[in-house]
C-alpha cells in the first residue's frame, strides 16, 4: 500500500517538473535562457545541446546572448537556433549571436494563455490518470484480501488529498506564468 502511495507521489513529481519544462519554452515577452534549452547544435557531427557549447545570458531583459566557446561553431550555432523554430531571428556579429526578443501583442498574450492553459489541463490530466491507476492497484488489493475494506478507503481518501494537493500546485504554476505573459 504504501508503494502504491510512493509511486503516485514520484510520479506526480515528475508530470510537474515537465510541465515547468513545457511553460519554459512558452515566450512571454521577456528574454530567458530556457527559451534555447531544446536547441541542438550539429558539433562536429554529433547532435549537441547549446548550452553545452555556448554561454547563453541575457544582458537587457529583452534580448539574449550567445556567446560561444569555440568561434568557428558560430554558424553551426546560428543554423540550429534558425531551425529549432523559436520564432526569433539571430543576428551573428562574428563573435557572438545576439537573439532580440519581439514585444508580444495584447492578441498574442491571449493565445500564449490558452496554450499554457491547456499545458496545464493535460498535466491535471496526466494527474488524474495516475490517481486512476492508484485506486485501481488498492481496490485489487482490497479484492485478494491483502488490505481491509477501512484501509482501502483510508487509503483512497489520502491519495485523493495528494491528488487534490498536486492539482492547486499546477494551478498555481498556470496562474503565475498567465500573470508572467499578462504583464507588459
Amino acid at each position: 500500500m504504501e508503494s502504491i502511495k510512493k509511486n503516485l507521489e514520484e510520479r506526480s513529481h515528475k508530470t510537474i517538473s515537465v510541465l515547468k519544462e513545457e511553460l519554459n519554452t512558452v515566450r512571454a515577452g521577456r528574454a530567458n535562457p530556457a527559451l534555447l534549452d531544446r536547441v541542438t547544435v550539429e558539433y562536429y557531427g554529433t547532435p549537441t545541446p547549446l548550452r553545452n557549447i555556448a554561454n547563453v545570458s541575457v544582458p537587457d531583459p529583452r534580448t539574449l546572448m550567445v556567446a560561444p566557446f569555440d568561434p568557428k561553431s558560430i554558424a553551426d550555432i546560428e543554423k540550429a537556433i534558425n531551425v529549432a523554430n523559436i520564432g526569433i531571428n539571430p543576428s551573428n556579429d562574428g563573435k557572438c549571436i545576439r537573439l532580440v526578443i519581439p514585444q508580444v501583442t495584447e492578441e498574442r498574450r491571449k493565445e500564449l494563455t490558452k496554450t499554457v492553459k491547456k499545458i496545464g489541463e493535460d498535466s491535471k490530466i496526466a494527474i488524474r490518470n495516475l490517481r486512476r491507476d492508484a485506486n485501481d492497484a488498492l481496490k485489487k488489493l482490497e479484492k485478494d484480501h491483502e488490505i481491509t475494506e477501512d484501509e482501502l478507503k483510508k487509503a483512497l481518501d489520502d491519495i485523493q488529498k495528494a491528488t487534490d494537493k498536486t492539482t492547486k500546485e499546477i494551478d498555481d504554476i498556470i496562474a503565475n506564468k498567465d500573470k508572467e505573459i499578462m504583464e507588459v
